[in-house]
């Protein structure tokens, strides 16, 4: 019998420059906004931002480990400029966070992904608030 071994995570750390990944976003609205993304979440999260991969902008980090065995590291909130819209990565839903998507603005919410096509769609200050409760809650669950 073969056993399979586990599959190992796309996504890790790296130490590619956040400054040339945000200076190499071509559409210049988009690249204020991540700017100021990345400004925000550098405040609430009191850490320094990494790149994860070769598209997403992480800061802090955690450790998982799930009942399946599968377990690795991942960034414990960021963003990204893909497709059209800025991802922010909010990894885990904290205790307000239906409530505050209804008072956001413009938006899409996915399976911890929050799509916003431009900065001045969406109440900063209820982002912020999004963020800080997902924060919270990676941490409460992973330490």
């Amino acid at each position: 019998m073969v056993r399979s071994r586990m599959a190992e995570n796309k996504t890790k750390g790296s130490n590619a420059s956040v400054a040339a990944y945000l200076c190499a976003i071509e559409d210049a609205q988009r690249r204020t906004d991540c700017k100021a993304i990345n400004a925000l979440i550098s405040r609430v999260t009191n850490a320094p931002p990494r790149m994860w991969g070769s598209s997403i902008v992480g800061f802090d980090s955690f450790h998982y480990k799930y009942a399946s065995g599968r377990e690795g590291d991942a960034c414990v909130t960021g963003f990204s400029s893909r497709n059209g819209n800025i991802r922010v990565y909010l990894t885990a839903s904290g205790p307000d966070q239906e409530y505050l998507l209804t008072t956001l603005g413009r938006h899409k919410m996915g399976k911890g992904c929050l799509y916003i096509r431009k900065l001045a769609d969406v109440d900063t200050g209820v982002l912020e608030r999004l963020i800080v409760e997902s924060v919270a809650e990676v941490k409460r669950l992973y330490g």
